[in-house]
């Protein structure tokens, strides 16, 4: 059977990358407008998701599985837990200083310098054609790869599993010494 055979296949791909996209900016929104650490934590988790689905999208199930695991997987429960420890007391209310609506504004500005930025980039780029894959993609050729040409992401990625783990203690053992 051909594709002709199916012609909602085209708006079914369509739609999966559409609910991808949306789910990954609608959690990046819920990260970076909620004012509760959690709520933040849980936007940063359905963001990762969305990414992951991306992944998928783009033939690539195994960077999918680790997006899941390391973000999703360790990194956000890892905050999680460090909220969970930290003492409940929360700071008095206060109005927002001018300046703070000044910083707001002028880093709106920058992030939209920068997504034009990209977006032009994006558009507009000399971009070469993807090499050929040489691997068959099962697990002993991933496994290669990670550890001869993906050393270095590989060793990134412990790096951000590490800070993770270091700033969840700091965020646990500030709530529990008082000065």
């Amino acid at each position: 059977m051909t594709a002709a055979a199916f012609p909602f296949t085209d708006n079914l791909v369509a739609g999966v990358f559409i609910l991808a996209v949306t789910t990954t900016v609608a959690g990046a929104l819920i990260a970076a407008l909620s004012t509760r650490i959690i709520r933040g934590v849980a936007g940063l988790m359905v963001c990762c998701l969305g990414l992951a689905g991306l992944y998928y999208f783009l033939r690539s199930p195994f960077l999918a599985l680790m997006e899941i695991l390391i973000y999703v997987g360790a990194v956000c429960v890892t905050i999680i837990f460090g909220v969970m420890l930290s003492e409940p007391d929360e700071p008095a209310k206060t109005e927002k200083p001018v300046h703070a609506i000044l910083w707001g504004g002028a880093s709106l500005l920058v992030s939209l310098m920068i997504f034009w930025g990209v977006s032009r980039l994006s558009l507009h780029g000399a971009w070469t054609a993807p090499a050929a894959r040489v691997t068959d993609g099962s697990i002993k050729a991933i496994g290669v790869s990670l550890l001869t040409s993906y050393s270095m992401a590989f060793e990134l990625i412990s790096l951000v599993l590490l800070v993770a783990i270091l700033g969840a203690l700091v965020i646990a053992r500030m709530g529990r010494t008082k000065a």
